[in-house]
């Protein structure tokens, strides 16, 4: 089969703020409202290659979407190559630095370019990589934030019920101890003993508290401790996942292959979850992953459900799939969940499109 080659043309963005269903609280701010940043790839064969990010800050976009345009510039006339494009990316970004802007404007435009692959092919990204479309099995992450321990129960049996899931995240860090465990219990009273917590400390410990904290919840049966301290206190996580039986992990703050690589060396965790934006799209996943497989590590995601139910299909050592609906008043299709499990649809590219009625009501400057 003959793949259409394909040119780089121009590059159209949109900042969209879509309010919340249920309000971020957690050791990193509250949110009632969230970004995106669409973004349109135009190809000179008239295919147009799809991707978003999700940039945390309203203001971001500001300083995201010129180093977008800025990279399509530079490109436009060239043929699609997304492995060298990115290789050729990061080289270029060398006395800018691998992390932050130069990497999430790499990402953005990276995975609207394999989306452009996988329609010229007429294939969904998983098969245009070697894969097959099916199920993801994913854990619901849209709520059990740092709110008042007393609404958690009502709140962890509607998550379950939105797609079945037998598995939560719950956000943990409370001021006391105690408050911890009310909270855990207050949970699986609701969802049932056997429903896999997954909770994360979103960086809120100091070290000397994460210490304490881990090792008083280490026997709470708990499906893992996520960031309990900053995110690049390698060695302190090191210490932990020494110390404490619930596995540890990390990965939603790694810019590249070479961060994930130093975890792993450093054994620092004992899990990984990759994110699209800071990780380098597609093409940075592919550099990424493999490395957590080699070592035996399990790979999950974080954020972005519809792009990484397709990466998952084709990772050795695929784990969970953190799922969220933050971006679904602006998808035009939403890709179906059912029994815990979001399906991979046999759609070509990612298989995503915009509600541009939404997006255009949704959009801000």
């Amino acid at each position: 089969m003959e793949i259409e080659s394909l040119t780089y043309q121009s590059v159209e963005t949109r900042a969209v703020l879509i309010s919340l269903r249920r309000s971020i609280i957690s050791k990193v701010g509250a949110y009632d409202q969230w970004p995106l940043i669409l973004v349109d790839l135009y190809t000179r064969e008239g295919i147009v290659g799809r991707s978003y990010l999700e940039p945390y800050l309203v203001q971001a976009a500001k300083y995201i979407v010129p180093a977008i345009r800025d990279l399509a510039a530079s490109r436009a006339g060239s043929r699609i190559a997304p492995l060298d494009d990115f290789q050729n990316a990061r080289r270029s970004t060398h006395l800018l630095g691998y992390e932050g802007i130069a990497m999430i404007a790499i990402a953005g435009l990276d995975i609207a370019a394999w989306d452009a692959l996988g329609k010229a092919a007429g294939l969904p990204l998983a098969a245009l990589l070697g894969g097959t479309v099916g199920n993801v099995q994913a854990y619901n992450s849209n709520g059990l934030w740092l709110s008042n321990v007393d609404g958690l129960a009502e709140e962890a049996s509607s998550l379950v019920a939105e797609g079945e899931f037998n598995a939560l995240k719950l956000r943990l860090g409370r001021e006391k101890l105690q408050d911890d465990l009310d909270a855990i219990r207050a949970v699986r009273e609701a969802a049932g003993d056997e429903i896999k917590l997954m909770v994360d400390f979103n960086q809120g410990l100091s070290f000397d508290e994460g210490l304490r904290r881990c090792h008083a919840l280490d026997d709470e049966g708990l499906y893992w401790f996520e960031e309990p301290l900053a995110y690049n206190n390698t060695s302190g996580h090191a210490q932990l996942a020494r110390e404490i039986k619930t596995p540890i992990q990390l990965g939603e703050n790694f810019y590249g292959p070479r961060e994930l690589l130093k975890a792993v060396q450093a054994e620092a965790c004992d899990c990984v979850m990759l994110d699209m934006m800071r990780i380098g799209g597609v093409s940075g996943w592919l550099r990424s992953a493999p490395i957590a497989s080699a070592a035996g590590i399990p790979v999950s995601t974080h954020l972005y459900p519809e792009i990484c139910a397709h990466l998952m299909r084709i990772t050795e050592s695929a784990h969970w799939l953190e799922w969220q609906d933050w971006a679904y008043p602006v998808l035009k299709e939403p890709f179906a969940l059912a029994g815990g499990q979001l399906a991979v649809p046999d759609r070509p590219g990612l298989g995503i499109g915009w509600d541009e009625s939404a997006a255009k009501r949704f959009q801000y400057d």
